[in-house]
């Protein structure tokens, strides 16, 4: 036996080293070590091939490679978790670009002129965390381009020509469940839902954005931000002087902040944290944190009690997922609710403000209430009306009477046909108009019959025709004067 010596023993590990076996030297222009391997800077127009297998990260930055065709990695490389390819003048990227990398957690697509981000664009990479795709000419996104980025956490999408955004992804919880920094800044967006981000949590809307961005100003936008600087989240404390609008008739954007009170929105500042109930309610209280991994948390009620659980005969419940349930409201539970909040970084402590209505003023019941109130006051307007129409005494003259003996001659003489109130009611079955003659009594002469109309006597000569027209009838129907031819 030959015994080996140091120099032996170090060609003997060269050879069985991935850099020192046959095929897998390192590419030309390129600088390697260990698994790490920076070809930037060295005027590529194409990835250069063959790859090690062994490959962890590969920087392509600063080349001229244009376009990421589907064959740029032949071989899968099972080991690669970085790539950086920023700096290249990239227009394209083919949808299977990334099928023999199924282990990237982080990928550089920053500083490019990509234009669009096509349908399905990403879906093979499973792992991904980080993305970056800042500083492009993008204008269009494919909502179903991050398709399947279940552990993406951080994805930067500033200094783009991006007018909308599939927000939704958000709200959804589902497409990017990990996701906690989304950089839309420095785009074309002209409105973002503001009632949908703010039901988001505060761990995402932290590192939520929107600065720089032609919005229109309007009051839902002021209330976001303005939540969001009273809660200290970075995205508007670091960039509130960024964060800007465009107000109709202003000369240039204007503060988003600085909109409280001021025309022509006059928009009025709100509380982040009060919610009211009724008595008999159950409610939630959300324990709503900036930090997203938390390791613990607890409630003190408004008396100072610690809730670790369950309390009160079950009327007290701390949730999984740290919210406070309170069942069976009482007025004694309304009150400012703290939730202790242990991060991973820094603690934090939120505030909760209930307010406990009596149902009788304000609660469902109130409703009813009033509702039956107005049913009853309708019914009896109804019953007035049918009172007043039927069983009033009548005063006009379409109405039936009992017969009454006639009025004297002199009175319906110097009474005006048309007056409205008669001086004697009718009787019964004539109009108020028509006086009834029971018989020829003194001072008729028999003249008056049944129906009202006198009688023509048969003709004796000029003077018996005159002598009926006496003041019976050329009296003027106008004047209560009598005017005798």
């Amino acid at each position: 036996r030959v015994p080996m010596g140091p120099l032996s023993l170090l060609l003997a590990l060269s050879l069985l080293s991935p850099r020192g076996s046959a095929g897998w030297s390192c590419p030309p222009r390129c600088v390697c070590a260990s698994n790490l391997l920076s070809c930037s800077q060295a005027n590529l127009s194409a990835v250069p091939a063959p790859l090690p297998r062994f490959t962890a990260v590969l920087d392509l930055s600063h080349n001229n490679v244009t376009r990421l065709r589907a064959d740029w990695a032949p071989a899968r490389l099972p080991h690669l978790h970085a790539l950086l390819l920023s700096h290249n003048g990239l227009a394209f990227v083919s949808t299977e670009a990334f099928t023999h990398v199924p282990r990237l957690r982080h990928l550089d697509l920053s500083s490019n002129r990509l234009r669009t981000l096509d349908e399905n664009l990403f879906s093979d990479l499973g792992e991904l965390e980080v993305l970056l795709l800042y500083n492009n000419e993008i204008t269009t996104v494919d909502r179903t381009a991050f398709e399947n980025l279940g552990r993406l956490r951080k994805l930067y999408l500033g200094q783009n020509r991006i007018a909308r955004f599939p927000l939704e992804l958000l709200r959804e919880g589902t497409r990017l469940p990990q996701l906690a920094l989304l950089d839309l800044s420095a785009n074309r967006l002209r409105a973002v839902p503001a009632d949908e981000l703010q039901a988001l949590p505060a761990w995402l809307r932290d590192r939520l954005y929107l600065h720089n961005n032609p919005l229109a100003c309007d009051c839902p936008l002021f209330q976001l931000l303005d939540r969001g600087h009273r809660r200290h989240l970075s995205a508007v404390v670091d960039f509130q002087d960024e964060l800007r609008c465009v107000l109709p008739g202003a000369p240039g954007p204007v503060k988003i902040l600085a909109l409280a009170g001021q025309q022509p929105l006059n928009c009025s500042q709100t509380q982040e944290a009060v919610l009211e109930a009724h008595l008999g309610d159950s409610v939630t209280l959300g324990c709503d944190s900036r930090w997203q991994g938390v390791r613990s948390r607890h409630w003190v009620t408004p008396g100072g009690e610690r809730v670790l659980g369950d309390g009160g005969n079950g009327s007290v419940v701390l949730l999984a997922n740290g919210s406070l349930q309170l069942r069976a409201l009482r007025p004694e539970d309304a009150g400012t609710y703290a939730c202790w909040v242990a991060g991973p970084l820094l603690n934090e402590t939120l505030y909760v403000e209930l307010l406990v209505h009596n149902f009788t003023l304000h609660g469902p019941h109130d409703t009813l209430n009033t509702a039956y109130t107005t049913l009853v006051g309708c019914i009896l307007s109804v019953v007035l009306v049918l009172i007043y129409l039927y069983l009033t005494p009548c005063r006009c003259c379409c109405c039936r009477g009992t017969e009454k003996p006639p009025a004297p001659r002199d009175d319906s003489i110097n009474s005006s046909v048309l007056s409205t109130t008669p001086n004697h009611a009718g009787g019964t079955g004539e109009s108020c108009g028509s006086h009834i003659a029971s018989s020829a009594g003194a001072g008729q002469n028999g003249r008056f019959k049944g129906g009202g109309t006198p009688p023509l006597p048969a003709r004796q000569g000029p003077k018996a025709q005159r002598k009926v027209s006496d003041p019976d009838s050329v009296s003027s129907v106008f004047s209560d004067t009598p005017i005798v031819v």
